[in-house]
């Protein structure tokens, strides 16, 4: 029997403010244990929160990308549980009066994923197990987040890394969340059941707790559904229950019974206000909000004649999509400027954070003025090439770099006398292609091009010392 994989993800997101949820504590990443709280968010008796506006406003933004309604009022409740790393023993959320509703994410095989919810919490602190000890640091707590809640409408593992990308992408566009997996600023709870296929029904789910990498989210998901599939085959039962990934083993463990609401005694926050979000302030947020990334995407190759795979890489992060439009604002050939960014800057960033900063010493105004000498036929793509590895080593102008022979062009008569000359100082490369030896024509190549200081046309310096070296 076939079985299918059914998935739904709890993703908590921190939100890039500069201050907690209900504090005025930082929220910078990392900083001695227990350096980043106070009162307030160490829960000690006789302490009030007060809700931190941005933090409704990046929640309502990310609604908004996500194609959510809009609660105009919302509240916040207590979740009740006893846990080392909450030390008030309950948790500020929102239970049944989220601030966003139904909304979506649209996969690219054409597929909507549901979105159940988005709420905003406080984030608890963090355990450290170390030396046979576990020590609590609430530099965490107090942390805000938004808690976004799909369907169970994943039915791949594929889907699930689609899925979480997209999220990713569009957080970042708007500015509500950096999304560091390996800082803990995007965590996702998946809850992983099975069906035969074509069945209706919902089989048993387990929850994996905490997934913090790609990595160990796909590893994780199919250990689980071979675990299930292995009990359901076997004539056992899936038991709902909480699990975690262990990393060595690269299997889920059980950790508890999977708890339902009634567990948590959810009740009002009686300290903090009613949220109440007006038209006014929706729409004020809508706009200042950027460009769909999707939108962007499909207008990159309208607009500018890019091809998707290129628009891909240069929309996956706001900062470089920008970076070209200005670059080829007003430029005849908007995919030279492309192609300078996925080429040549894209060779000097390593890793994601660093395309994610895009920290370059070409401004975009200086890479447009080399697309506009390119433009008006005043240098080749190759001397574009060379003079921009200058300008990333340098932060110096392209005017610093090329004179007014760079600039001047070449005749046919002149381009036909250093052929000329080339193929006579390079005798073995000419006997060699005179032999058959097809690339030997590029030895030659290469010396008009030094000697023309990359001004020459390769394909029309290339036609030239074939027909001499036919003669």
């Amino acid at each position: 029997m076939n079985y299918e994989l059914v998935c739904g993800l709890e993703t908590h997101v921190e939100l890039a403010t500069k201050t907690k949820i209900f504090c005025s504590c930082t929220t910078e990443f990392g900083g001695e244990p227990n350096t980043h709280c106070c009162p307030i968010c160490i829960g000690l008796p006789g302490t009030l929160p007060k809700l931190n506006r941005a933090v409704v406003e990046y929640a309502v933004m990310a609604g908004l990308a996500t194609n959510c309604e809009i609660s105009p009022v919302s509240k916040m409740d207590r979740k009740n549980y006893v846990y080392p790393d909450l030390p008030k023993a309950y948790q500020i959320s929102q239970y049944d009066m989220p601030l966003c509703r139904n909304g979506r994410v649209d996969l690219s095989n054409g597929r909507r994923i549901r979105l159940n919810r988005i709420h905003i919490e406080e984030d608890a602190g963090k355990l450290v197990h170390e030396r046979g000890n576990t020590f609590v640091d609430y530099n965490r707590g107090g942390v805000p987040l938004i808690e976004i809640v799909t369907e169970p409408d994943l039915r791949s593992i594929a889907e699930v890394e689609e899925y979480v990308e997209k999220l990713q992408m569009i957080l970042r566009y708007i500015g509500v969340s950096d999304c560091k997996m390996q800082e803990g600023s995007l965590r996702c709870d998946v809850n992983v059941s099975v069906r035969p296929a074509g069945q209706e029904a919902f089989g048993t789910r387990a929850e994996i707790k905490n997934m913090n990498s790609f990595a160990h989210m796909v590893k994780a998901i199919e250990y689980e559904y071979d675990r299930q599939v292995d009990l359901l085959m076997s004539g056992e039962e899936v038991v709902q229950e909480t699990r975690r990934y262990d990393e060595e083993s690269g299997c889920t463990e059980g950790m508890r019974g999977k708890e339902d609401a009634d567990d948590y005694r959810y009740f009002r926050e009686p300290d903090l206000v009613t949220i109440r979000i007006t038209d006014e302030m929706r729409e004020t947020l809508r706009a200042k909000m950027p460009e769909d990334p999707q939108k962007r995407l499909t207008r990159f190759g309208s607009d500018y004649g890019l091809p998707e795979a290129d628009a891909r890489l240069l929309i996956e992060h706001r900062r470089i999509a920008d970076y070209f439009e200005a670059a080829a604002k007003g430029t005849k050939n908007p995919r030279a400027a492309a192609n300078c960014i996925l080429g040549q800057m894209f060779a000097r960033l390593g890793s994601e954070a660093e395309k994610e900063r895009f920290d370059v010493a070409v401004s975009p105004e200086r890479l447009r003025e080399l697309i506009l000498l390119l433009d008006a036929g005043k240098i080749r793509m190759n001397l574009v090439k060379s003079t921009l590895e200058k300008m990333l080593d340098s932060g110096k102008p392209a005017s610093d770099f090329l004179n007014e022979k760079d600039l001047a062009g070449l005749s046919a008569d002149d381009l036909k006398a250093i052929c000329e000359k080339a193929v006579a100082e390079n005798e073995a490369a000419a006997a060699d292609y005179r032999a058959g030896k097809g690339k030997a024509l590029k030895a030659i190549l290469g010396s008009v091009m030094k000697a023309t200081r990359g001004r020459a046309d390769p394909q029309e310096a290339e036609r030239l010392l074939a027909e001499l070296l036919k003669k």
